[in-house]
Order: structure tokens, then C-alpha cells, then sequence
């Protein structure tokens, strides 16, 4: 079981004992510098590494055994390519601002406030929703919101990206929030950053600017459909 946990780890419970690989980046939910992949791996993925010899060259960078044993020594802290000492230190010091508010539990819970702030504003919204209609399978990291105004649904989808990017776009020059608009091959809609390092009460000073926004963007094309 291979597990892309990049906006998971630290904010979610992670079932360890049903996974084999776990990546994720010290970019996201401690909020530290890109590029710096976190890899875990169970015996089940030791073995096979150590048993498995692809029949092409992999890069140096990707190589984790020699003479068909696992190089355990990059997981105790020997490098392959020399990082940044800075986002180390960084790192360690989110770790320690991680241990402050509770650890672990800490972190998820502050997450889930996060996720309550946006869920309680929606249930009440007369134009956002989830994307992920069914809360079981919905990331309080991630937050990722769709228009559901009768207006909107009239659009062409290049209209709605544009609407959608109108909005993000809005918020950006009121700088109230930035890089919201949703993925590129996403629906088109908002993605909202609800990871442990936002605050609860951030969030809820940004509702009534959603409403603000959508208001404008509504206005603007009202009269196109």
C-alpha cells in the first residue's frame, strides 16, 4: 500500500499498520520549505526493496539499497544531496511549535476546527458546497469549495474558471487571502488551506469576504447567461 499522505500527515490520523509507503513534504501541515520529501517505510517495503532489482538505472537519488541490503543510513540522518542546514533548523523549530499545541493530537484538532469553521458557514451558504459531498471522505487540509448558485451552472465551464479565478483574484488584491482558487484539472472552485498552522479564527474573518467576492463575481456575470 503506497499512500501520498502530503496534506495529511500531522493533521490526520494515519492508519500506519495498513500502509507499506508514506511520502509527504515538510511544505505542508508544519508549513516549512518545499522540495523536501519525508519518506517512511514498513518491513514489507524494506523486503522488497532488498529483493528487487529493476532492469534499468534509477538515479542516485532514488536508490535506497546497496548489494541488495537497504541503506539504512539515510534514515538516520545521512544525506544523499546536501540540504538546506536553514530549512532544517526550520523544521525542527515547527517541531517544536507542534509540541506546544498538543503534539499530534494537537495539530489534527487543530485542523478539524478548521474544517468546523468552513462546514458551519456552508451548511448555510446559498451559493458554496463542498466538493466532496460526503463528509467521511472530506480533508480538513485541503478544503475544497464549488459554487452551487443557479447562475453558475448556466455558465460555459471556461466561464466558471474565470468566475472562480474573478473570486480568487478579488481576494488576492484585498489581500485577504492568496492562492485560493481551486487545481487547474479541478472543478472550478475554491481551495481553502485548513492546515494546522491556520488559525480557526482566521477563517472565520474570511466567510464574510467569500460572500463578498461572490457577490462581485455574481454581479459581473448575471447578465452573460
Amino acid at each position: 500500500m503506497i499512500v501520498d499522505a502530503t496534506s495529511a500527515v500531522f493533521a490526520m490520523d494515519i492508519p500506519w499498520h495498513k500502509t507499506d509507503v508514506v511520502t509527504w513534504s515538510w511544505q505542508k501541515v508544519l508549513g516549512g520549505e518545499g522540495a523536501h520529501g519525508m519518506l517512511v517505510l514498513s518491513p514489507r517495503a524494506v523486503a522488497r526493496l532488498e529483493s528487487y532489482k529493476p532492469a534499468w538505472p534509477l538515479p542516485k537519488i532514488f536508490r535506497m539499497t546497496k548489494g541488495g541490503k537497504l541503506i539504512d543510513g539515510i534514515f538516520k540522518g545521512d544525506t544523499i544531496n546536501t540540504p538546506s542546514m536553514l530549512a532544517v533548523e526550520d523544521q525542527i523549530d515547527a517541531l517544536r511549535w507542534a509540541e506546544s499545541v498538543g503534539g499530534l493530537k494537537g495539530l489534527i484538532a487543530r485542523s478539524e476546527a478548521n474544517l468546523a469553521v468552513l462546514t458551519r458557514w456552508v451548511e448555510t451558504s446559498s451559493w458554496a458546497k463542498f466538493l466532496a459531498e460526503d463528509p467521511a471522505v472530506r480533508s480538513c487540509t485541503s478544503i475544497c469549495l464549488v459554487p452551487k448558485a443557479p447562475f453558475f451552472a448556466r455558465l460555459s465551464a471556461d466561464d466558471q474558471a474565470a468566475a472562480a479565478k474573478k473570486i480568487a483574484s478579488l481576494l488576492d488584491k484585498e489581500q485577504v487571502a492568496y492562492d485560493i482558487a481551486s487545481y487547474r484539472d479541478a472543478p472550478s472552485g475554491l481551495r481553502i488551506w485548513g492546515g494546522a498552522t491556520v488559525e480557526a479564527s482566521d477563517l472565520e474573518k474570511l466567510t464574510p469576504w467569500l460572500d463578498w467576492a461572490f457577490a462581485q463575481v455574481e454581479a459581473e456575470y448575471s447578465g452573460k447567461v
